[in-house]
């Protein structure tokens, strides 16, 4: 079984619903508190033991690669007034992982595009493959669980979580075979948006993937499907029937931050439950309410 070292964080969109403040910032930089979105991210892969992160951009996303670099004059100027912790933090950043950043190219599009523009970084190897928009905290990251499966079952496993069942037509949801463990499920098929009377569970595809090289070759022939996109959910819908693939129902509070409506209800979540900030931030909720 090969380890897991890279992960493909898939960072080219434009943002449009949050113009026009994504005119000149990524909408991945877009601060959870004092850390963008990405960062996030970028920290749940290393958790899991990934080295080298592969960050799909496009353009007017510099602002990505200057933060996941070194600011040595900040960090200089900072020690200088005798902030050496945080100079240590921002020096950390840089040093989370090996940085490739590469443009995603292509008139075709879909989520799976990412995957094909960096399939020549992942050198046949199982990787991981993360959107830089939603994300699940806890004491686990998600990367870590799904590695957890991935080391019993040497296949690709996706991420899940429970949706509303009248939300179904919203979502990628799977069909599950047989419970292999507590949260762990045989994916037997994805079926992109159906609708809650024809939905074969309530188990959405959610924020991650680990997934092998056999995945590669499907997405590479595969062809434009609904709205002429490649999805990486059809990519595993037709892996599923060739080949083992797993489901676990990540454990931990999902967020998205897609929308600025979503975004904010994921900022007051996270306060809400920083032990330092959540307290204040409570009462003054209930000032306004």
């Amino acid at each position: 079984m090969q380890e897991v070292r890279k992960a493909v964080i898939a960072a080219a969109g434009f943002g449009t619903r949050f113009l026009p403040q994504t005119k000149a910032m990524p909408k991945e930089m877009l601060p959870i508190i004092d850390k963008p979105v990405i960062q996030l991210v970028v920290e749940g892969a290393v958790s899991a033991g990934v080295e080298d992160i592969i960050i799909v951009t496009g353009p007017t996303k510099r602002a990505i690669e200057d933060h996941f670099d070194r600011a040595l004059e900040l960090e200089d100027e900072l020690r200088e007034k005798g902030k050496n912790e945080q100079a240590d933090k921002l020096k950390a950043i840089a040093e989370l992982a090996n940085f490739v950043y590469i443009r995603q190219k292509g008139a075709v599009r879909g989520n799976a595009v990412p995957i094909l523009n960096s399939q020549h970084l992942l050198e046949n190897s199982p990787f991981f493959y993360f959107f830089a928009d939603d994300f699940f905290t806890g004491e686990v990251s998600c990367a870590q669980q799904l590695l957890k499966v991935y080391q019993t079952t040497g296949k690709s496993v996706i991420a899940l979580r429970e949706v509303d069942p009248a939300l179904t037509k919203s979502y990628g949801i799977v069909q599950t075979g047989e419970e292999v463990s507590p949260g762990v499920f045989r994916i037997t098929d994805v079926i992109e948006k159906p609708e809650p009377a024809a939905a074969p569970s309530h188990l959405a595809v959610g924020s991650g993937y680990l997934l092998t090289p056999e995945i590669l070759p499907i997405i590479s022939a595969q062809q434009p499907g609904a709205g002429g996109e490649l999805q990486v959910a059809d990519a595993v819908a037709e892996l599923a029937k060739k080949d083992e693939v797993y489901g676990c129902v990540i454990q931990g509070d999902y967020h998205d931050t897609g929308s600025p409506e979503v975004y904010l209800e994921t900022i007051v979540r996270i306060v809400l439950k920083d032990p330092k900030m959540g307290p204040r931030f409570k009462e003054y909720l209930r000032s306004l309410l």
